[in-house]
């Protein structure tokens, strides 16, 4: 038997997460296997998150609180913000299908920059919204090309800052001028999953002056800074209207309770935070360093990865340098068929990413 479903389901693109640790182990017969693909957090996560989950096990026959209850109030302290304007999701991706669900009738649209996160074009496209996509401009977000596409079907924009792949930023000054020219009753999205690392003041940041924008969608993740990338747990900070529907029609337990403790525990321990990021500097200055001295370009970046432009078949890099035990980025999908991304790792992981790529453009 042959089932229908929509053309819209059927014309989605898979996302295709980095390859596992464990798969590239086994299908080369290595150990010891370095994973720089997925913007992950190389020293984990704070000691004070496996001390409280630890406690909490005990507790897991219990189902979870379903309003994630402490940790909206410690984020709500944080942001100076009050818990009604907070959503918390099963990652920030969650958040997105939310967004994307209790905002668009079938037909709406949704712009984003092409590429961009793939699930802003899946959940758009399983809510039967029409994505719009508009091609970024020297590897960087089309403010103004989005204005343009915007039509009165538009009730979505997605914002991505700093912007992955390629790391570029969007402007406090940039994205004033750019939201003044959005209508009042589109909804801007703003995913800030990388807000953590930026190191340039200019640099937008939505949450220095949350809610001054009704308009404003703020997406975090708890997934990158802070090392939970397991545990899956994201937050959205935003008018408390649409805080409202999207609580309305998210999962009752949609974060588990070791999320929610992970996230509280996480967040009480801002030297843990600061180590995060100091060590992720340091490795991006160290990698920009050796493939400057190697002759390789790699795109200005305010996160913790960086796209290196290769000037040959990346993929091809990419598929030696598993071979070695490195698991990087290929670009081909994204459109960038001569770049790598890499993310930071260790201090012994990026140097041997740069032994490896050294051994493999040699042959």
């Amino acid at each position: 038997m042959k089932f229908k479903i929509s053309e819209k389901i059927a014309s989605i693109k898979p996302y295709e997460a980095g390859k596992p640790l464990k798969e590239v182990e086994r299908q080369f017969a290595l150990t010891n296997v370095i994973k720089l693909a997925s913007n992950e957090n190389p020293i984990g996560f704070s000691p004070k998150v496996n001390e409280a989950v630890t406690r909490i096990m005990k507790q897991m026959h219990r189902y979870p609180e379903s309003s994630a209850f402490d940790l909206r109030k410690i984020l709500a302290q944080k942001f100076h913000v009050a818990q009604k304007n907070l959503v918390i999701g099963n990652g920030s991706d969650d958040i997105i299908a939310l967004l994307a669900h209790g905002f668009l009738n079938p037909g709406d649209e949704a712009l984003m920059p092409l590429p961009s996160f793939l699930m802003y074009e899946i959940s758009v496209k399983t809510a039967k919204g029409v994505p719009v996509m508009v091609p970024l401009i020297d590897f960087s977000t089309n403010l103004e090309g989005l204005v343009k596409r915007i039509s009165s079907k538009t009730r979505l924009i997605f914002i991505t800052n700093p912007f992955n792949p390629t790391g570029s930023t969007i402007t406090e000054g940039e994205f004033k001028e750019f939201s003044r020219k959005v209508p009042d009753d589109v909804i801007l999205v703003v995913d800030e999953a990388y807000i953590e690392f930026v190191r340039d003041d200019a640099v937008y940041n939505s949450l220095k002056n949350p809610l001054h924008d009704p308009r404003i969608v703020t997406l975090r993740t708890f997934s990158k800074a802070y090392g939970l990338a397991g545990f899956r747990v994201g937050y959205g900070i935003m008018d408390s209207e649409i805080a409202e529907i999207l609580n309305r029609i998210r999962q009752p337990f949609n974060v588990n309770t070791l999320a929610q403790v992970a996230a509280v525990a996480a967040l009480e321990d801002e030297q843990f935070l600061k180590k995060s990021i100091r060590t992720t500097h340091e490795g991006i200055d160290f990698l920009s360093d050796e493939l400057k001295a190697l002759g390789i370009y790699s795109l200005p970046t305010q996160s913790n990865f960086m796209m290196l432009d290769l000037k040959t078949d990346a993929t091809q890099v990419f598929q030696e340098m598993l071979k070695l035990g490195v698991i990087v980025r290929s670009m081909k999908s994204y459109g960038f068929d001569t770049f790598l991304r890499v993310n930071t790792g260790t201090k012994k992981e990026n140097m041997t990413f740069i032994a490896a790529l050294k051994k493999v453009l040699k042959k």
